[in-house]
């Protein structure tokens, strides 16, 4: 595998899994003006819990513009599948302990461990709230609210935005901001609860012979 290719892999992988993993848990850290804003943090750590199985369509907006589509699968804990729809040629998933990138149109296949990744974080059985990220800002819409979240102990740049419905409460997109502000919007169209999902769609296996390698960070 080239540098290249992985530093591509890299890049995906985190303007994916960033904002759905590393802002939910460190929300009990809030920074946020008082009780009201304090207490939508805490509505939405629970809403975040209780979301154990679910489904969704998601768009995929960055900085430049360009737009691609794919299919969220989410089992908690542990598991999720972040398809990427043609040509893009992506596919994430993560089985509980691995988190998997297959790039079919670079050739390249990554494993990462989960708990290195932000992933892990959101998809633990119990959110927790001691992992060092500092909620900045909530902002109230007609519609709903949004949480803007940073690493509190200022070793990565950059913010993330969690976005939700209200009435009823619905996770529906988030945005990544990186250290030279350039936005990455995930939306999620049409997120369902469901139960009982496949199990083979959390298992992802690297497909190239093994006289090749096996791709590592």
């Amino acid at each position: 595998m080239t540098r290249n290719s992985s530093d591509f892999n890299r890049r995906r992988l985190a303007l994916l899994l960033a904002a759905s993993a590393a802002s939910t848990p460190a929300w009990a850290q809030t920074t946020t003006s008082g009780p009201a804003d304090q207490a939508l943090v805490a509505r939405a750590v629970a809403y975040l819990e209780g979301l154990t199985e679910a489904t969704s369509r998601f768009e995929q907006t960055d900085a430049r513009g360009r737009r691609s589509t794919g299919a969220l699968f989410l089992k908690r804990p542990g598991k999720a599948r972040f398809a990427y729809d043609p040509p893009s040629g992506l596919l994430v998933v993560s089985d509980g302990g691995v988190v998997s990138v297959q790039d079919n149109r670079l050739k390249t296949f990554d494993a990462y461990p989960l708990g290195a990744t932000p992933l892990s974080l959101f998809l633990a059985k119990s959110i927790r709230l001691d992992r060092g990220v500092a909620v900045t800002r909530v902002t109230r819409m007609t519609d709903g609210f949004s949480i803007t979240a940073r690493d509190g102990r200022k070793e990565t740049a950059g913010t993330i935005t969690l976005t939700f419905a209200d009435a009823p409460l619905a996770l529906t997109g988030w945005t990544v901001t990186d250290a030279q502000s350039r936005p990455t919007r995930i939306q999620l169209l049409d997120l369902q609860r469901v139960s009982g999902l496949d199990k083979s769609l959390f298992i992802l296996k690297d497909p190239r012979p093994k006289n090749l390698g096996r791709g590592k960070v």
